[in-house]
């Protein structure tokens, strides 16, 4: 039997893990709770690290994997972990080139330079950091660090600038400190002094078809074991659905997105871990551009992966944690695609009432496995919950399978139609 940590994990990341084909091999053990490693704003790295350390020192019995699917901090704990107790995991280094996005954008440069937007770092704290900026309007702003889409921005011009950077001000260290505890353990290059965590940076915008390989780098061995598309509002500014398997950008594409990747990924040195990246393609210029790369699977893509493959991707996390040649099932699922689509409000709002337990299993009961994840509770406010973007509000996620895309929509419409959110408007004050 391995003993398998799983960091932060929740009841619907438990039935995720308990579909790996040899689930009964493993016992799944959570390391901290969910609420302190991803709801809290304000995290304290290294006072997480230590909790997690003590609890793992007060398991009586043997640490085989230590698995991390969540953003920062727990992408960057997990591996720490993992290295302090000899489990196959990446170097730390390599990690934070990818999770700075000023350092990444500099790798990128020098390894995939062909898909790399202009961009440049600034100081959100300077008496004038625009004159620091080096990319022409418009052009994203957002904190080398940060949790989701939180505190990015499009700008348009210098007031829209100026208004960004004051609402950066006011939230950029809450996150931006607990990465400067992180980067005081590397020997960061010459180009990186002065850019800490609570650095910004700007780069251009660039348009396409967004989809996102993922896939593992073990021992050396690179693979990738899913393609998705990621969908945008018609405003390009939130994501409303993930779908899987791809289909929007030609295979031809895919392959070079692949491609891409794995340069990226030698160059920093990356191994033994899992990755997700995200690429934009341009259709009319046939250009790919990189946004990121994400280096863990995504848990967003869990139970996509279940519905069409037939396990989740932890079964290549535990794979690639324990040491060994990773592989997935393959079009082994019940269904032929799915998609995690989000639950989206545009205005602020005070939730009344969410769906209840009964109402959300009866919806999975109805729909075929339809899973629903609630993003909210009642009494919150929108604009005050966790990892929110800047332009919408999620108030939950549906996990939705089918056997065509056209019956995917029907059914998420359906499934939207059938679940009681209520809420009440804010006045000015914030009152309901």
């Amino acid at each position: 039997m391995k003993h398998v940590f799983v960091l932060g994990m929740t009841d619907l990341q438990r039935e995720e893990l308990e579909t790996v084909r040899r689930a009964d091999e493993y016992e799944f053990h959570g390391l901290l709770d969910y609420e302190r490693l991803v709801l809290d704003d304000e995290p304290d790295f290294e006072q997480l690290l230590d909790e997690a350390r003590a609890e793992l020192s007060a398991y009586d019995g043997p640490v085989d994997a230590i698995i991390t699917h969540w953003d920062f901090p727990t992408s960057l704990l997990g591996p720490i972990l993992a290295s302090e107790r000899g489990i196959p995991a990446p170097s730390l280094e390599s990690l934070v080139k990818c999770e700075h996005k000023y350092w990444s954008r500099l790798e990128q440069k020098a390894s995939v330079p062909e898909c790399v937007p202009a961009f440049s770092a600034f100081d959100p704290f300077a008496d004038d950091p625009l004159s620091q900026v080096e990319v022409p309007f418009p052009f994203w702003v957002k904190p080398v660090k940060s949790h989701s889409s939180q505190l990015g921005f499009e700008i348009h011009d210098e007031q829209q600038f100026r208004e960004a950077v004051e609402e950066i001000r006011g939230a950029i260290e809450a996150v931006g400190d607990a990465f400067n505890a992180v980067l005081k353990r590397l020997d960061l290059p010459e180009e990186l002094q002065g850019a800490g965590g609570n650095t910004c940076l700007a780069e251009g915008l660039v348009t396409g078809i967004q989809a996102a390989p993922e896939g593992t780098m073990s021992d050396g061995h690179f693979q990738v074991h899913g393609l998705l598309d990621m969908h945008k509002d018609e405003a390009g500014t939130s994501f409303e659905r993930f779908d899987y398997p791809a289909a929007t950008v030609p295979a031809e594409v895919q392959e070079r997105m692949v491609d891409i990747s794995e340069r990226y990924l030698r160059r920093v040195g990356f191994d033994n871990g899992c990755f997700n990246s995200e690429f934009l393609w341009d259709e009319q210029q046939d250009r790919i551009w990189m946004i990121e790369v994400n280096t863990r699977i995504s848990q967003s893509h869990s139970d996509l992966f279940v519905k069409v493959d037939g396990a989740s991707n932890h079964e290549v996390a535990i794979d690639v944690a324990l040491g060994e040649r990773p592989e997935m099932p393959h079009r082994e699922g019940r269904f032929k695609v799915a998609a995690k689509c989000m639950i989206l409000r545009d205005e602020d709002a005070v939730v009344t009432r969410v769906p209840t337990p009964e109402e959300l299993a009866k919806v999975k009961e109805d729909f075929e496995d339809t899973v629903v994840s609630l993003h909210c509770e009642e009494g919150d406010r929108l604009s005050e919950t966790p990892h929110q973007d800047s332009y919408r509000y999620i108030i939950g996620d549906a996990y939705v399978g089918a056997n065509s895309r056209e019956e995917l929509q029907e059914k998420f419409d359906a499934v939207v139609e059938a679940l009681d959110f209520r809420f009440a408007p804010v006045d000015d004050e914030g009152a309901a």
